[in-house]
């Protein structure tokens, strides 16, 4: 039972995990994050790791819009 109260003590003190830092970011991007995650955000989230996944994550939409958009014309062609 100690070691569980201490598991959960040392996650509290942690840092976000990659997992909950994408999260974040694709919350962020759609406009909608709660307020208990965003203190979570600003109390344990490190901000060079926001920058570079938000960084990638518009690459990721730029090329996911090029796409789209590029096999529309191509359709239409036909």
């Amino acid at each position: 039972m100690t070691g569980e109260k201490h598991d959960t003590h040392k996650k509290d003190t942690e840092g976000m995990s990659f997992r909950d830092t994408l999260v974040s970011v694709l919350f962020a991007a759609l406009g909608v994050q709660s307020s208990k995650s965003r203190e979570r955000d600003f109390t344990k989230g490190k901000p060079s790791h926001f920058i570079m996944l938000g960084i990638a994550f518009t690459g990721v939409f730029i090329l996911v819009i090029l796409g789209v958009v590029n096999l529309v014309l191509h359709l239409a062609e036909i």
